[in-house]
């Protein structure tokens, strides 16, 4: 997964980045709804398969802590290049999300974004990153995760239902389920009924 993305960033091909656009009005009111049920500052947040840093740089710059990951060099340091042009703090990590290691991560963690990232991990990788996110997470802590309808799909991602979601991270429950506006991305994948789910940690 690792080599496709440094691949597809190398040539420029990135189709999340145009979803990205197309949804930033429907994200801003997602994370407006986690700010709702906190006090300013909000707390820590952990964006898990970062891209290019669009996502953490708007958390950081809506008073949150964020630290981001990404597998990608490239775009990890693209995260910090982003951050300083915006005039905001974000702890840029280079390292595998199936991975997290509390310590360097900053833990504990209130809330977690996941745009895309789990979609196109195998069972494996989803239950190796849901362990590596509760070992992260704060008691109290929240989850927001992209996935499409499971499908196979050749290259693209294989998407997630709400029970592989949960499958993956046993302690956490659904609290809310969003469709996504799915006009920004690649043909294949528009009718794929996209889904934002929330969890909380119990």
């Amino acid at each position: 997964m690792n080599v496709s993305y440094s691949l597809a960033y190398r040539l420029g091909i990135t189709p999340w980045e145009r979803a990205m656009e197309v949804g930033a009005g429907q994200f801003t009111a997602l994370i407006e709804r986690e700010e709702a049920e906190r006090v300013a500052p909000f707390g820590h947040a952990l964006d898990l398969g970062c891209g290019t840093g669009a996502h953490a740089v708007q958390l950081a710059g809506r008073g949150w802590d964020v630290s981001a990951v990404d597998a990608v060099p490239s775009v990890v340091r693209r995260t910090t290049e982003r951050a300083q042009e915006h005039g905001v703090d974000v702890h840029a990590l280079e390292g595998d999300v199936t991975a997290l290691d509390p310590a360097r991560i900053g833990a504990p963690v209130d809330f977690f974004l996941d745009a895309g990232c789990f979609n196109g991990l195998r069972r494996r990788q989803r239950s190796e990153l849901g362990r590596g996110i509760t070992a992260c997470a704060a008691p109290d802590a929240t989850l927001l995760v992209l996935a499409f309808a499971p499908g196979r799909r050749g290259p693209l991602p294989r998407g997630a239902s709400s029970s592989d979601v949960t499958e993956a991270l046993p302690g956490w429950d659904v609290v809310a389920q969003d469709a996504t506006d799915s006009r920004g991305f690649p043909g294949p994948l528009r009718g794929t009924t996209p889904q934002w789910y929330r969890l909380r940690r119990r």
